[in-house]
């Protein structure tokens, strides 16, 4: 939603729409080119299995039926945009950047990675620890057509339906200035979807894959949350400025023997090396509870609704449409529900 600036200077808001307007002057129609020889033959057909996904995501999920990820473009870069994330050092919050249309955020997109990289230096500068993230897609909640482009287009399958269902679900319901609920719901959609994908298309194989995956995603997910949580205890204490430092820095070592720990005891978790190779800061922990803090209530209330996509979808808007405290104690309630729901079903097979 780079494009969509509201409180940034001039020269950023040029540079937004620039690229952004580069982006869609190089999309062509997907059936023009699966019917054009001269289209690279793995290509060809992965973009024939891009229409077949795309079907699928508004036939079976109930996502938006329009000529969203119909066509592809090549921006001739590894990412679509980069994102700069940053916290204040003592901190977990992320720092926020207003949009018209998309409210605050916690982030600022760039279409040049040398940019981003400048920007989270002066921020850094400044005293905030930062993160520079490549985002391989982004969404326009609806006010153009996205394009499938190259930076996710060789992608393994799974990959792929799980980006196109999670853009997509970004035009069902989106609340200006809630970055966890927007992100959350379209996660969870995503999880949903790729779930039902695997059921109805994929082999034996790669619904194991995506069990696996998807097991290693919750045991990651969990740990990072953990340790930001100790590190928001820190921040919140009474302690001198010295001693947060101190703390801080003796969190993120825990963290790290963490994770050595559960690599030794599940070696598909080492998928996660780079990520823990980087230097952890108060931004990068931010980055994961941004798509997965509100995830399992998403999931309790499509639970609730037995499945139904397009109740799902309908309970949510109405949500959408609360103050961001009463959006919390909803969802709360749906995640209390759920786990009273799942106690009740074990005790019944106890019985």
């Amino acid at each position: 939603m780079v494009w969509l600036t509201g409180c940034a200077n001039l020269t950023y808001y040029a540079q937004a729409v620039g690229g952004h307007m580069d982006l869609l002057h190089r999309s062509k129609p997907i059936s023009v080119m699966i019917a054009d020889p001269d289209v690279d033959h793995q290509l060809r057909n992965t973009l024939a299995r891009v229409v077949i996904l795309r079907d699928f995501a508004s036939r079976e999920l109930k996502l938006p039926d329009n000529k969203s990820y119909t066509s592809y473009a090549d921006l001739q870069r590894p990412y679509a945009v980069w994102n700069v994330f940053a916290s204040p050092e003592l901190s977990v919050e992320l720092k926020k950047w207003c949009f018209i249309k998309a409210g605050c955020v916690g982030y600022r997109g760039f279409f040049s990675q040398d940019k981003a990289q400048r920007y989270a230096e002066k921020l850094k500068e400044e005293g905030y620890d930062t993160y520079v993230g490549g985002i391989r897609a982004y969404s326009t909640l609806g006010w153009f057509n996205d394009p499938i482009l190259n930076t996710f287009i060789g992608s393994p399958e799974m990959d792929l339906a799980r980006l196109i269902f999670h853009e997509l679900a970004h035009q069902v319901v989106y609340v200006p200035g809630d970055t966890v609920f927007n992100e959350s719901f379209a996660t969870a959609v995503e999880h949903e979807g790729v779930a039902r994908w695997f059921e109805s298309h994929g082999s034996v194989s790669e619904q194991v894959a995506f069990n696996v995956r998807h097991e290693m995603e919750t045991v990651f997910t969990e740990l990072v949350l953990d340790y930001r949580q100790r590190l928001h205890v820190v921040f919140s204490s009474d302690m001198s400025d010295a001693e947060k430092r101190a703390a801080k820095a003796q969190v993120f070592d825990d963290l790290h023997e963490a994770y050595q720990q559960v690599k030794a005891a599940q070696p598909g978790f080492s998928r996660y090396e780079a990520w823990f190779n980087q230097q952890p800061n108060n931004a990068r922990l931010a980055t994961v509870a941004i798509y997965t803090q509100l995830l399992p209530a998403f999931q309790a209330l499509l639970e609730q609704q037995n499945g139904d996509m397009e109740q799902f979808f309908t309970v949510v808007k109405e949500i959408s449409k609360l103050t961001q405290d009463e959006r919390t104690s909803v969802l709360q309630a749906a995640l209390e529900a759920g786990k009273n729901m799942l106690s009740d079903a074990s005790s019944e097979r106890i019985d």
